[in-house]
């Protein structure tokens, strides 16, 4: 399986990239639910899938814990999560408190690790890497095409399917 994606022309006359066509990701139609993804993991370990599902139901009541104490909460090959927020400008820093905060949101910064991509030789005879930094999660993700027309429905892989 791959992610689908399809040829979206920018059409803001506005816009320096007008008339240029650019990839936009398609969805499935469907969300992967916590049953069918303890489903998954326990089809990859040697955990019950009521044990996964119960730890992947206390995780967002142990996430919200963790943000009322001012904590960030890392999960390993996975990434960072922390709260983020806006709030309304104010003169006065005495005016400046918690009923000026409008929106509220999670914050997620992938796990990224580094990927040597080749080598260059420096004019004093040195050699430095090249590398780029590819977030570990979709750093092996394929692309595949979509067609504009035909909507994505996919059916999730089975347990043991190999996909």
């Amino acid at each position: 399986m791959s992610q689908k994606f399809i040829k979206n022309k920018n059409n803001n006359s506005k816009s320096e990239a007008y008339g240029k066509y650019y990839a936009k990701a398609v969805y499935d139609k469907n969300f992967i639910e916590t049953e069918q993804l303890a489903e998954y993991i326990q089809s990859q370990a040697s955990v019950k899938k009521s044990d996964i599902k119960a730890t992947l139901d206390e995780l967002g009541g142990a996430l919200k814990h963790f943000f009322e104490l001012g904590q960030k909460v890392r999960l390993d090959g996975i990434g960072i999560f922390k709260v983020g927020f806006s709030s309304i400008g104010v003169t006065k820093a005495e005016d400046c408190n918690a009923a000026t905060i409008t929106k509220r949101r999670v914050l997620f910064q992938p796990e990224t690790t580094r990927v040597v991509v080749g080598q260059v030789t420096r004019t004093d005879g040195t050699v430095a890497q090249k590398y780029v930094t590819a977030k570990r999660l979709i750093m092996d993700v394929t692309f595949e095409e979509a067609h504009e027309n035909t909507p994505i429905v996919t059916t999730p892989a089975s347990p043991g399917s190999g996909d």
